[in-house]
């Protein structure tokens, strides 16, 4: 990837399936799988956005095992992919901070899996400069209001029929795949 690309793992304000906003849970697949994605393909940062201090406390746990030197000797790679992790209770305070380490106010995308007006495709992402902060939703996905805080809505990825439900893990691998593909 070309710019500074971020990416954010938002935990709160989610829709749960009855269309209430709620907090979700951190899960040790989206925190293991999501990073190797995000490693594979030069993210610099990895945020995990939950208010909640419970789940603050488990990331941390998770994250302080692979830090240690035993993790290091049984799996170098996945101590590596963790490494770019970072935590924070909200999505404006990882938009600061990437503010202050760019010196320039990032791009904010969201994701979604509906289709909607004006979102940006994969081929006009690419003609972006700035660095950018890619979010996406737990739970049934990010609200309203995060889609209009975002500078821009990505196209949703499309399959071969109308079922597009696919785990943040597979969405978040797939999208940062077409965003650096060549094609």
């Amino acid at each position: 990837m070309k710019k500074n690309l971020y990416v954010g793992l938002v935990h709160h304000p989610v829709y749960n399936k009855f269309k209430e906003v709620v907090t979700t849970s951190i899960t040790n697949l989206d925190i293991h799988d999501i990073a190797r994605s995000c490693k594979t393909f030069g993210v610099k940062s990895f945020f995990i956005i939950n208010p909640l201090e419970t789940q603050k406390k488990l990331l941390e746990r998770v994250l302080k095992f692979w830090k240690t030197e035993i993790a290091d000797f049984y799996n170098p790679d996945r101590v590596n992919a963790l490494s770019i992790i970072e935590y924070s209770e909200t999505i404006e305070s990882v938009i600061e901070k990437i503010k202050n380490q760019e010196e320039v106010h990032p791009l904010i995308i969201s994701t979604t899996a509906t289709k909607l007006k004006n979102q940006l495709s994969f081929k006009k992402y690419k003609k972006k400069s700035k660095p950018v902060l890619l979010l996406f939703g737990t739970g049934n996905g990010l609200t309203k209001e995060i889609h209009k805080l975002a500078d821009f809505v990505l196209e949703p990825i499309g399959g071969v029929g109308n079922y597009n439900h696919l785990s943040v893990r597979s969405a978040v691998a797939i999208v940062l795949d077409r965003l650096s593909s060549e094609k």
